[in-house]
């Protein structure tokens, strides 16, 4: 039989089955490679390229649910798209090792029948012991740890008392099966609107199949209980259901919410979750034991045994593409395990990505629309502030309409949010005497300042230092000045405004975790908090009926550089901030800073025309053969040296394809020249739709020997030009 290892190599490796074991394909089993035992699965029949007689034998088959057809076929599918070795595909499928082996028992400690003759008279004993004694009589079985805690004693005399034969030894599950959610529950009254939507996904869910449909609502307008609907049809049919979400850990309400819905919590599956939780869960999902579980993208690649339904929510959101090892589009690759399993997936977005709106209308995809706000709540008014007929004070960021709407915010009692995607303090740090700038050592980037923290840092490879105390260029003492505002000043400055509102930040790097972003939301909840202040963090799904007002401080961040998709992912993050305000019955106002007004992503927001805005960028995305249109895939060669990277460059430029229909640019060096101390050039390679990329891709790579301190990284469908 063939084994695949969970490791980048070429492909399966074969290996000879012991004649006492028996395996199926999807069998997680133990193989030798080299001097070590590794982890593998059970993918076909051996190639017959290695002699029977040198084959090694396969060690041991695990007790763990074998993979399932579709999600081995899932895994060579990416393989194949992303042109990555099926091993690193797997390796994401088998993100927990210790959850092939079944959970050893628990020990606990219960009261013996000479326990129970003991409680009549404890005057024989230690307090200590008595207290253990009568600890353990007023409840169930416990660990020892646990019940020495509750005893204030130690370990040691539970174990005494056990070995004395008054407490008796029980083994115990290690954990108990997940809380079941009830599809039975009663959900809120839905619309008319909702209940049509409803009725429409869970008539797929019923039928089965394969089939994709975009749950396109305005925001506010309960998309959630929508597929939550559709949730429960699964579950009532016997299957499992997978909810993809960005920002999973800062998803808090959208948990209280699915809590209140199904009596239950779903399984959760992200990367801030402990080791034990995810050795608990992974086994769970492969044992079907989790009817739900809501994740990051990395959950795509959980060994569900039945699965019924997918959900990508925010299916527009760039977290869904994974930039580092195997680069793929989770939601993407949602829609290809969909229909391998052969059940509906519903893409769910007030902004759909323009790759979805053009599957709808070339058919290939069906939409639900929901054309208001659930209930009272209506959409905020928009106003647009010009910069440079408003301009804020010197070294100060708020226009004056933005501070006038804060105070009467304010002074109603209602709560604010402002949008800037800047991280830190201030975005550049340089020396007023000599202009130097401070740079990362490891990155062509500057350091970004976090005056909260007393550092400088890089946003991309972690790279940290306190401010130097003289310019490193000129010498001059005490001379760096901040440039431009990042959310720590902003946070500064309304301080000095408004000394008595009540400041909540909310960045990637202020929240150290899921439970700092459930107290910060709900501080917010309990109007603990007057103004919030955040990156695009805060355009995620949250609902405050308090908010009212929304001022973006800079909209026309993201607008330029070159990026394809530029202006759609700032109309989306913009659409989404703005829709934070006004969700209840007191109207939201949303004001937008910007020095170019007439930009088009401006006027559409300004406009609320979201088709219209799609629709130019469709024309202009077709004409030049772009996305979706055409097709994109970049070649990133790195190398611990300028003169390495642009070697290979060179190699790669000679042999680069030359065919009808297949454009290749390139090498140039990749705007972050240097990365987390490796040098980087890229190819850009367009085609049209009709042409295998991949193929000639692979073709391509294949003319070409690096050598091994050089790194190739190939990402189809690019989202980041970095």
């Amino acid at each position: 039989m063939s084994v695949l290892l969970p490791l980048p190599l070429a492909g399966a490796y074969d290996y000879r089955v012991p004649s006492d074991m028996n395996v199926a394909l999807g069998d997680f089993v133990a193989v030798p490679l080299g001097r070590r035992k590794l982890t593998g699965v059970v993918w076909g029949d051996a190639s017959g390229d290695v002699a029977p007689g040198k084959l090694k034998e396969i060690a041991e088959r695990l007790p763990a649910p074998p993979l399932s057809d579709e999600l081995r076929r899932l895994v060579d599918w990416v393989a194949n798209y992303t042109l990555s070795p099926a091993g690193a595909v797997l390796r994401m499928a088998m993100s927990v090792p210790d959850a092939l082996l079944p959970p050893r028992p628990m020990t606990a400690y219960g009261l013996s029948e000479k326990g129970r003759v003991a409680l009549d008279d404890l005057s024989v004993m230690t307090k200590t012991r008595a207290r253990v004694l009568q600890v353990v009589a007023d409840g169930a079985p416990e660990p020892a740890a646990d019940l020495a805690r509750r005893a204030a004693s130690s370990t040691s005399v539970v174990r005494a008392l056990a070995d004395a034969g008054y407490l008796a030894m029980i083994e115990l599950p290690r954990r108990l099966p997940p809380d079941v959610p009830d599809f039975r529950h009663a959900g809120p009254t839905l619309s008319p609107a909702q209940t049509e939507a409803a009725r429409e996904l869970c008539e797929k869910v019923d039928a089965g199949g394969f089939s994709v449909t975009l749950l396109d609502g305005v925001t506010g307008s309960g998309k959630t209980e929508v597929y939550f609907a559709a949730i429960a049809a699964c579950l009532a049919k016997g299957k499992q259901a997978l909810v993809l979400l960005p920002e999973i850990a800062l998803s808090a309400q959208f948990l209280a919410r699915f809590g209140e819905r199904f009596g239950a919590p779903p399984v959760l599956w992200h990367s801030e979750l402990g080791h034990a939780h995810r050795r608990d869960s992974w086994r769970d999902v492969a044992e079907g034991k989790a009817p739900v579980v809501v994740g990051a993208r990395s959950a795509l690649f959980l060994p569900f045994p039945d699965l019924g339904l997918i959900v990508i929510d925010e299916e527009q959101d760039g977290s869904f593409k994974q930039e580092e090892g195997v680069i793929y589009h989770a939601r993407d690759m949602g829609v290809v395990r969909a229909s391998l399993a052969k059940i509906p997936i519903a893409l769910v977005s007030a902004t759909p990505s323009l790759e979805t709106l053009v599957n709808i209308e070339q058919g290939r995809y069906r939409r639900l629309h929901l054309p208001s706000r659930f209930g009272v709540a209506r959409l905020p008014e928009i106003r647009i502030v010009d910069m440079r007929a408003e301009p804020p004070e010197r070294q100060r960021f708020l226009s004056p309409p933005l501070v006038k709407a804060l105070t009467e915010t304010l002074e109603a009692g209602e709560q604010a949010m402002l949008f800037l995607n800047r991280r830190g303090y201030a975005p550049l740090t340089l020396c007023r005497t000599c202009g130097h700038r401070l740079e990362c050592p490891n990155c062509t980037a500057w350091l970004v300042e976090h005056r909260l923290a007393g550092r400088l840092q890089c946003h991309h490879c972690g790279h940290s230092e306190t401010l130097p105390p003289l310019c490193p260029h000129c010498g001059d003492a005490k001379s760096f000045v901040p440039c431009g505002p990042g959310i720590e000043r902003l946070s500064e400055e309304m301080t000095a405004r408004f000394p008595d509102a009540r400041l909540g930040v909310m960045a990637s790097d202020t929240l150290t975790g899921p439970r700092s972003a459930e107290q910060l939301i709900r501080a917010v909840e309990d109007h603990s908090v007057d103004v919030l202040i955040g990156t695009q963090v805060v355009a995620k799904g949250h609902h405050f009926p308090l908010l009212t007002l929304v001022g973006v401080v800079d909209a026309d961040l993201g607008l330029e550089g070159g990026d394809l998709r530029a202006a759609e992912r700032t109309f989306q993050l913009l659409h989404q901030v703005s829709g934070r305000a006004g969700r209840a019955e007191r109207p939201g106002i949303v004001l937008i800073q910007t020095w170019m007004p007439d930009n088009g992503v401006i006027a559409a927001l300004k406009a609320d025309d979201r088709d219209r805005f799609f629709a130019l960028e469709a024309e202009s995305r077709k004409a030049h053969g772009m996305p979706p249109f055409g097709r994109l895939a970049a070649l990133i060669i790195s190398g611990p040296d300028d003169s390495s990277a642009d070697l290979a460059g060179r190699a790669f430029a000679r042999t680069a394809p030359h065919l009808p229909g297949v454009e290749t640019l390139g090498p140039a060096p990749a705007p972050l020249r240097l990365l987390r101390g490796r040098h980087r050039r890229r190819f850009l390679v367009k085609a049209r739709r009709d042409i295998n990329l991949q193929a000639v891709l692979r073709e391509w790579l294949g003319r070409v020997k690096v050598p091994n301190s050089v790194r190739i990284q190939v990402d189809i469908d690019p989202y980041s030009f970095m």
